[in-house]
């Protein structure tokens, strides 16, 4: 069994999205503030993928 690898950049950005989350100025694609950890963890994820980062395909899904 292997671990999931996330590149480092993807790990920054991440982290620069849990920062803004931290700080309250995380918002939606709706426009409204994030409150949910789970929720900005997902967004920051997103945002990897979407710069084209090496994320791993989706973990939620179980085998």
């Amino acid at each position: 069994m292997t671990t999931r690898k996330y590149s480092k950049k993807a790990q920054e950005k991440i982290g620069e999205v849990m920062h803004e989350f931290k700080e309250g100025k995380l918002k939606s694609s709706s426009g409204k503030k994030v409150t949910d950890r789970k929720q900005a963890i997902a967004i920051g994820i997103s945002e990897a993928r979407d710069e084209g980062l090496k994320v791993p395909k989706d973990s939620t899904t179980k085998k």
